[in-house]
C-alpha cells in the first residue's frame, strides 16, 4: 500500500521539542489527518504531528524509526489489572489444555508453596467439564486433601474448591444457593459437587479466606501494569473495583500507592462494583462520596459496574427463550428485576455517573437498555456514555437500539471465533438459528452504533493485537479455528484500530485528551515493527510493539 504522508504542519511554538520521532509510518486515527512520518513531543504534549521536511523547531533528542509503524497507545476498556496481576502470583492455571494437566499444575503449587495456608489463583476453562461446564471436588480432594483450595475458571464466573474449602465456608447439603448464584450439586442429591456460579456463591469463600495484604494488591498491580504497557496499552477501565471486601477486585489502595509514588504509567477509570442485593439510595450516596474520596491524579472514579447476568456456558445468562438443553423453559434470570434496575440506573445517571453493565444474554441486554431508555427519558439526555460489556447473544430488534440510546456496545472481540466455549458450550444451548446473532460487530458498527473493544484480562488475553486480528477474521489469531463465527460481522483493520484506540478513549472520558496523534493531546503512543496496513490480517497476532510512551516517557521498550 502506498502511504501518502501529511503536508500540513501543524505547530505549538517555535521553542526546543523534547523527542522527534520520524521515518515513522504514524497512522493518528484523525481523519483530517490520517498519516504522517514525523511526531514530536514536549512536556508530555505532541507539538507537531506531519512530515519531517516542514518541521521548524529544534529537537533535544531525534530518533529515526526507519518505518517502523506509531499508533496511539491502546485503550482496555474492560479489564481487571489488579485481580488478574494477583492471580498470575498464585497457582496459575491459564491455557492449560485437558484436565490431566490441570490437576498436575496444582499438584505442582501444592509442592511449590507449602507456605500457602490456601491454594488459590485460577484459570482453569469451563469446555475441561463439558458438557456440564461444573467441576468436582473429588479431583481437588485426590491432590491436597489437607489444604483449603478456591480456584477461579478462567472466565472467572466459576469456583472450583475442594471438601475442605466447602467445610471452612460451612457450605453443605443444608446450605441454600445466594441469591444471584449457584452452589453446584451432585445430580438427584443436595451434596455440594465443588462447583460454585457467579460472584454471590464465591463471596461464601472469599469471606473465610484470608486477605490479601497491601503487598500482595500492589505487586499485583506492578505486575499487570508492566504487562498490559508492554501490549501497548496506556488507559484502562477497571471492570469491578470493590470498595470494601477481602479479594483482589478491592484495588483502590493499590491504585492510589502506585499513583502518588508517580508509578502509575496508565489512566485508570475505575467502574466501581454495584452491590445487587444493597439498598439503593445508601449506594448511590457512597458511590459520590468515593468519587470524590478516589478521583486523583492519572485516576478517576466515574464509573459504576452492575452485573446482569452470568454466561450462557454454565446457564446463568438470561435469555429471552428457554436455553435448548433445560427443563421446564429455563431461561436464567436476571440479577436485578427491571423496576430495581431501572431506578439504579436513572439514580446513578441523575448523580452523573456512567453506567458499565454486564450483560451477556439477549434478555439482560434489552434490560440493560431499558434502563437507559429510562433513564434518559425521565432525567432528559447527557454525555453519560453508558455502555454494556460482552453483549454475546442479541435479539435482532435491540441492534438499533444502541445507536438510538446512545449507547456504547463494549464487545471482547477475542471471543468472537468459534472456539469450544462456543461449539461445545454455547450452541448447544442455544441452537443454531440463535448462534447466528452472537458478538455482531459488524452490525453494530453498520447501525451506527458506537463500537469500542476491551479484553476482560485475564478472562482472554490483554493482548489488542490479538483482538484486532479477531475483530478482522472472526477467526482465532494462532489458527486454533478455521471457520468465522458468524455471517459478515468481520469489520475493517481501521474500525478495530479505531475500537481500542479512540473510541475506547471516549467511553472512558479521554477523548479530548488521548485516543488520537493529534497536536495537544497527552504523548500517549506505541512503535510496532510492522505497519498493520502493509501485511495480511493473519500476520497481526506476529506483530510486536516495540516500544510504548505515556505522557511522553518511554515506560516500556526501546526506540
Amino acid at each position: 500500500m502506498t502511504i501518502g504522508i501529511a503536508t500540513t504542519a501543524i505547530h505549538a511554538d517555535t521553542q526546543q521539542v523534547d523527542l522527534l520521532l520520524t521515518n515513522a509510518k504514524i497512522y493518528t486515527v484523525n481523519p483530517k489527518q490520517p498519516w504522517a512520518n514525523t511526531v514530536a513531543i514536549k512536556r508530555g504534549v505532541i507539538s507537531y504531528v506531519g512530515g519531517f521536511e516542514n518541521f521548524e523547531d529544534e529537537a533535544v533528542l531525534t530518533l529515526d524509526l526507519k518505518g517502523k509503524m506509531i499508533l496511539p497507545g491502546f485503550q482496555d476498556i474492560h479489564v481487571h489489572p489488579v485481580h488478574s496481576g494477583v492471580s498470575y502470583q498464585q497457582c496459575v492455571l491459564f491455557d492449560l489444555k485437558g484436565l490431566d494437566n490441570i490437576l498436575q499444575a496444582i499438584a505442582d503449587c501444592a509442592k511449590e508453596h507449602p507456605e500457602w495456608e490456601w491454594i488459590r489463583g485460577g484459570g482453569w476453562e469451563v469446555p475441561t467439564f463439558a458438557p456440564s461446564g461444573v467441576p468436582d471436588k473429588v479431583h481437588l480432594d485426590k491432590i491436597v486433601p489437607s489444604r483449603p483450595i478456591a480456584l477461579k475458571s478462567s472466565d472467572g464466573h466459576s469456583m472450583w474448591v475442594n471438601s475442605l474449602a466447602l467445610e471452612l465456608a460451612g457450605i453443605d447439603s443444608n446450605s441454600s444457593d445466594p441469591k444471584g448464584g449457584r452452589i453446584d450439586r451432585y445430580q438427584g442429591t443436595s451434596e455440594p459437587s465443588g462447583g460454585l456460579q457467579e460472584d454471590s456463591a464465591m463471596e461464601l469463600i472469599h469471606a473465610v479466606e484470608p486477605a490479601l495484604t497491601q503487598d500482595e494488591m500492589v505487586s499485583g498491580l506492578r505486575y499487570a501494569q508492566s504487562h498490559l504497557n508492554s501490549l501497548g496499552i496506556t488507559a484502562v477501565q477497571d471492570a469491578i473495583v470493590k470498595l470494601d471486601g477481602k479479594d483482589a477486585y478491592r484495588g483502590f489502595p493499590a491504585y492510589h500507592q502506585l499513583n502518588d509514588t508517580g508509578e502509575l504509567n496508565m489512566h485508570v477509570v475505575a467502574a466501581m462494583y454495584w452491590e445487587n442485593e444493597r439498598p439503593i439510595d445508601p449506594q448511590v450516596s457512597r458511590f459520590v462520596k468515593a468519587r470524590e474520596l478516589h478521583n486523583r491524579g492519572n485516576i478517576k472514579a466515574n464509573s459504576i459496574k452492575i452485573w446482569q447476568d452470568g454466561v450462557i456456558e454454565t446457564q446463568t445468562a438470561a435469555l429471552l427463550a428457554p436455553y435448548l438443553d433445560s427443563k421446564n423453559g429455563f431461561r436464567g434470570s436476571l440479577l436485578n428485576n427491571q423496576s430495581r434496575l431501572n431506578e439504579a440506573v436513572r439514580k446513578l445517571d441523575k448523580a452523573g455517573f456512567q453506567v458499565h453493565f454486564h450483560a451477556i444474554g439477549d434478555a439482560a441486554i434489552r434490560s440493560g437498555l431499558d434502563a437507559v431508555e429510562h433513564a434518559r427519558d425521565t432525567n432528559g439526555i447527557r454525555d453519560a456514555r453508558h455502555h454494556i460489556s460482552h453483549i454475546e447473544l442479541f435479539h435482532p430488534d435491540d441492534i438499533p437500539r444502541f445507536k438510538e440510546l446512545d449507547v456504547i456496545a463494549n464487545f471482547q472481540p477475542l471471543w468472537a471465533i468459534k472456539d469450544s466455549y462456543v461449539t461445545d458450550l454455547t450452541i448447544p444451548r442455544i441452537g443454531i438459528e440463535r448462534a447466528k446473532y452472537l458478538y455482531p460487530i459488524g452490525s453494530l458498527l453498520r447501525s451506527g452504533a458506537r463500537v469500542a473493544f476491551g479484553s476482560d484480562w485475564y478472562v482472554t488475553s490483554a493482548n489488542p493485537l490479538l483482538g484486532i486480528e479477531a475483530a478482522i477474521t472472526r477467526l482465532e489469531p494462532h489458527g486454533e479455528t478455521d471457520q468465522p463465527l458468524g455471517n459478515n460481522e468481520e469489520i475493517t483493520l481501521a474500525e478495530a484500530i479505531e475500537a481500542y484506540t479512540i473510541q475506547s478513549a471516549y467511553v472512558n472520558f479521554l477523548d479530548k485528551v488521548t485516543g488520537s496523534i493529534e497536536m495537544g493531546k497527552q504523548a500517549d503512543l506505541i512503535v510496532l515493527d510492522k505497519n498493520l496496513f502493509e501485511i495480511p490480517a493473519s500476520e497481526i497476532s506476529d506483530t510486536r510493539v516495540v516500544a510504548t510512551i505515556f505522557q511522553g516517557r518511554l515506560v516500556t521498550g526501546e526506540l
